[in-house]
């Protein structure tokens, strides 16, 4: 395995006369014993903690063991003004930019939704008819959907095939002729998909069944140790019980923010501490496990199980397990990033990942093992939490937004329903239904800027066209890095700080802005050679699959527009 610090060290050599001084060997000694520590790492941990908000480790650090966060965030690289650079700060954009090094722009992804102009209907990210569901035997349920994004699919099957660029694991698949196994693991399919890339094996968990599942894409039949893992159910193990708090009340930085009026209630899961978990017979059980602590143990559980049943790290091969844990996330969209709920699930997942840690350890060992964490978007607080704090925000359904500016449109320039469709952050316009009413498109796109401005919630709406008056301003370049020709819509809609772009549901706030609180999420790497410090300097999310790459000696991911993060490489 190449190692960067060394190639260095020799190409300067070359380049220098033959006599070397004092300081030049030992400076190619220090290489050498890095490259050594490169090479025994056998295994790289990708760690994404959906919805981990950049602030939240300093946050809840106090309350942390030794041994979870800490072991990152202490011994570790942490880049702590690290950046998604794309507007859309969704589940699938944020995992596929981690994994390809890539802007939505290249790898296409730019929403956990967008408009299928050939189907003219709305269409899920990974959605594929050809790959169906893998049924797991023994297993068989209806749970109710909650998660807006997944209602629109109209088939079960999944692939990465709607991803555009390739992923660090391709490159490395392909760096050693497939010798390298690459596994993506998550509660959600986009997390695990994207990750897996188009050469690994994905597996996710059903709010259905609680199995951890697959797509046709990646197996014909389950390998033994699933089987073995999901028979024992272990998805189940709340069934009738309660969510309780782990540690004293007076211990809690929240303590005060367990009962807020404006948090979501899901078929009696409750508001408050404790948290009743009903039945799988009631639809939304195994949803509620994935919001408690219990679907993140479940998903690090299911990583280790694939480490003992792939053997992972037990060869020369470097391997390569991405986890993407979903509680936190799901606690945010139903009681917010500070509520109680919150910070009890960045608490349990802080031991959750010591225990997995220690796994690791003792099968892999630690010398041998790369982690990195980061996480796919941050989180704003809800609306009416910062309305108590003084800043002016709002509610607005988008489905209610395109009537209305349809009515607009149709009275002042008589184009009849000209926008086709309205999925946050993306208006689609029916550009047949303006040409026949022979009206200039671009003077459609003025009456929608101009009359969004106006209304609360609204920041801006900018056409893939910016106006004068848009350019160069600090929404533009995300909104462009968002951007694909066959994908993206006509105009992209931004909603003020703060505010809530969605029609009304059971989800309680709703990320997916290019705000601060929203692109803003750690970056850590730990192992082997990597020195530990903090880093305040401003790096991307495009940063980390290209400073894998380097450290690995694979092929850059194609579309990849990151840099290399030279505190990992040095």
């Amino acid at each position: 395995m190449p190692n960067e610090k060394l190639t260095i060290g020799l190409k300067m050599t070359s380049k220098s006369s033959a006599l070397l001084s004092l300081a030049s060997v030992l400076s190619i000694a220090a290489s050498i014993a890095s490259a050594a520590d490169n090479s025994d790492i056998r295994l790289i941990v990708q760690i994404t903690v959906d919805g981990l908000r950049g602030d939240l480790l300093s946050r809840y650090e106090p309350s942390f063991g030794p041994n979870g966060f800490r072991r990152l965030t202490e011994v570790g690289v942490w880049y702590t003004d690290a950046h998604h650079l794309h507007a859309n700060t969704e589940t699938v954009v944020g995992h596929a930019t981690l994994a390809t090094g890539a802007h939505p722009s290249e790898h296409g992804m730019i929403g956990n939704i967008w408009f299928n102009r050939a189907d003219g209907r709305l269409g899920y990210n990974i959605e594929d008819p050809d790959y169906l569901m893998l049924p797991v035997p023994g297993f068989k349920g209806q749970g109710d959907q909650l998660d807006p994004s997944q209602t629109v699919a109209e088939s079960s099957g999944r692939s990465p095939r709607n991803l555009l660029a390739s992923t660090f694991g391709d490159e490395l698949y392909k760096s050693n002729n497939g010798r390298s196994k690459v596994i993506g693991i998550s509660s959600k399919d986009r997390s695990a998909v994207a990750m897996a890339g188009h050469v690994g094996d994905a597996y996710w968990m059903s709010v259905e069944t609680g199995a951890y599942e697959t797509s046709s894409y990646y197996f014909d039949t389950y390998p033994d140790w699933v089987l073995k893992w999901n028979a024992k159910r272990p998805a189940d193990a709340a069934i009738g019980s309660k969510w309780v708090l782990h540690d004293p009340i007076d211990t809690y930085l929240l303590a005060n923010n367990d009962d807020r009026p404006y948090e979501a209630d899901l078929k009696g899961f409750g508001r408050t501490f404790p948290h009743s978990y009903g039945d799988p017979a009631d639809g939304l059980y195994y949803t509620q496990v994935v919001i408690g602590p219990l679907g993140d143990q479940l998903t690090a559980s299911f990583g280790k199980a694939a480490i003992l049943g792939e053997g992972l790290g037990l060869d020369d091969d470097v391997d390569y397990l991405s986890l993407s844990f979903s509680g936190v996330d799901a606690t945010n969209h139903f009681f917010g990033p500070s509520s109680l709920e919150n910070e009890e699930m960045v608490r349990m997942l802080d031991r959750t990942l010591a225990d997995l840690f220690a796994f690791i350890d003792e099968n892999v060992g630690r010398e041998n093992v790369l982690y990195l964490l980061s996480a796919d978007h941050g989180m704003p607080e809800m609306p009416e939490h910062m309305a108590d704090h003084g800043h002016t925000t709002a509610r607005a359904g988008q489905t209610v937004l395109a009537d209305q500016l349809n009515v607009e449109i149709r009275e002042t320039l008589g184009v009849d329903k000209a926008i086709k469709a309205f999925f946050r952050p993306y208006i689609y316009l029916d550009e047949d239904a303006i040409e026949t009413a022979n009206v200039n498109k671009r003077d459609v796109e003025r009456l929608i800027v101009d009359s969004l401005a106006s209304r609360p919630g609204v920041a801006l709406a900018m056409p893939k066209e910016p106006f004068p008056e848009q350019r160069g301003g600090f929404l533009e370049s995300p909104i462009r890095n968002n951007y694909h020709p066959a994908r993206s819509g006509d105009i992209y809609v931004v909603q003020s700080p703060y505010s809530f772009l969605l029609d009304p549901g059971a989800v309680a706030v709703m990320h997916g802005s290019p705000w601060r609180y929203d692109t803003h999420v750690p970056i850590l790497f730990a192992g082997p050679g990597i020195e530990a410090g903090q880093v305040a300097r401003r790096v991307g999310t495009v940063d980390v699959a290209v400073t894998l790459s380097r450290m690995f000696g694979t092929t850059i991911p194609s579309g990849a527009a990151g840099i290399a993060l030279v505190e990992v490489l040095d």
